[in-house]
């Protein structure tokens, strides 16, 4: 969402080189509504600039810190040498993705092949109530797809809105996820005591199946690998660490009571003995 405030000093801003002189190079600021800002030569790179050139051209994209902001004469003064690349990096991927999702609220709500009908008005007050709940228009399509259209209706949405937000948000974002491991020691002495362990790593791998009504699944996976006799892992992906800490628990239990029921010995380890 462009922005009609002023950056705040140390903020880290996306923008677009505009033009370069002997002192240094004009940039517009992408999400604030026509401010431009000024980087220094001297704060273009830590070494010394003999061509800005070399560094900057006209076009680019380039991710500044702000150095100083004064408001009534309408500077900026931005730095580039000052941002990481790591930071850089970061900055653009948040950039990116919030220019996707303004363009899919846009395409669920307002484009000609939309079934909802909405007016301007309804619109901006819909994107301010979505920033204003969530840090970014992007956070609340990634919600949306892992909690469900509720957690619009909870703001106030109209169920036909969110129902085709929700639609764009499973069409267009993966969700969010985690990936942790744990281990089981699994030993059955019976004659078919193999069969039995391969039976009782399905019966982990199936866990996710038997979970309780109304419990979002979405996306939850249970892989059991073989390391070594005895020993298995397990890796669970979930959307957060806390489900897939309980999801990995249920895996390894059903296991082990498959293996204990059979005259065998189980037993769950977080990290590897």
């Amino acid at each position: 969402m462009v922005r009609e405030e002023w950056p705040e000093k140390d903020e880290l801003v996306v923008c677009t080189v505009d033009e370069l002189k002997t002192f240094g190079a004009f940039v517009k600021l992408e999400e604030y509504e026509g401010k431009e800002g000024l980087i220094h030569i001297s704060a273009v790179s830590p070494g010394w600039v003999k061509h800005l050139r070399d560094h900057v051209r006209e076009g680019q994209k380039v991710v500044c810190k702000v150095l100083h902001v004064d408001a009534q004469r309408g500077h900026i003064d931005l730095s580039l040498k000052a941002v990481k690349d790591e930071q850089k990096r970061e900055r653009i991927k948040l950039w990116k993705n919030e220019k996707k999702a303004k363009k899919w609220l846009s395409l669920a709500l307002t484009d000609s092949s939309s079934k909802v009908e909405i007016s301007n008005e309804e619109f901006n007050e819909l994107e301010t109530k979505l920033l204003d709940a969530y840090e970014s228009l992007y956070d609340a399509f990634e919600d949306v797809v892992t909690v469900g259209k509720k957690a619009l209706i909870a703001l106030g949405l109209k169920e036909e809105h969110a129902d085709a937000i929700h639609e764009m948000a499973r069409t267009n974002v993966k969700p969010p996820s985690v990936q942790i491991t744990g281990y089981v020691e699994l030993k059955c002495p019976l004659s078919n005591g193999v069969e039995i362990i391969k039976e009782a790593l399905r019966k982990a791998e199936e866990v996710i199946k038997k979970t309780a009504p109304g419990v979002n699944t979405n996306g939850v996976t249970v892989e059991c690998i073989y390391i070594g006799a005895p020993k298995y892992k397990m890796r669970v992906t979930a959307s957060d660490y806390k489900k897939a800490e309980g999801v990995l628990s249920d895996a390894a239990s059903a296991a082990i009571e498959v293996i204990k029921r059979n005259e065998g010995y189980g037993k769950f380890h977080r990290n590897l003995p």
